[in-house]
């Protein structure tokens, strides 16, 4: 899963910096589960675009994967401008409640 949404982005968006985080782990899912995933695009695709339509625009990209086990996606959607700005730093995901699952 975390191979198919890197290069899924990469063609989409041509972007300068690309992170893609498995944070599965910090929730109650299996081990070794990838169904959570932090995103951090920093892209010129998205100049002009207002957040919801950046995140429409990966999520249509990612309809495949949502469709079939991917559950939930934190994105941080930047142009190059703005990651500039944020000093190339993307907020922290939050601590889960439900950390951990005994398999």
């Amino acid at each position: 899963m975390h191979a198919t949404i890197e290069a899924k982005l990469r063609a989409a968006f041509t972007p300068t910096h690309l992170d893609v985080i498995n944070e599965s782990h910090q929730h109650r899912v299996p081990a070794g589960s990838q169904s959570h995933f932090k995103v951090v695009l920093v892209s010129d695709a998205f100049s002009g675009q207002r957040t919801i339509g950046r995140h429409r625009a990966v999520y249509a990209t990612l309809a495949a994967e949502l469709e079939n086990g991917l559950h939930a996606l934190a994105l941080h959607t930047y142009t190059p401008q703005e990651w500039g700005d944020a000093q190339g730093q993307a907020p922290k995901s939050p601590a889960c409640g439900g950390a951990g699952i005994d398999a």
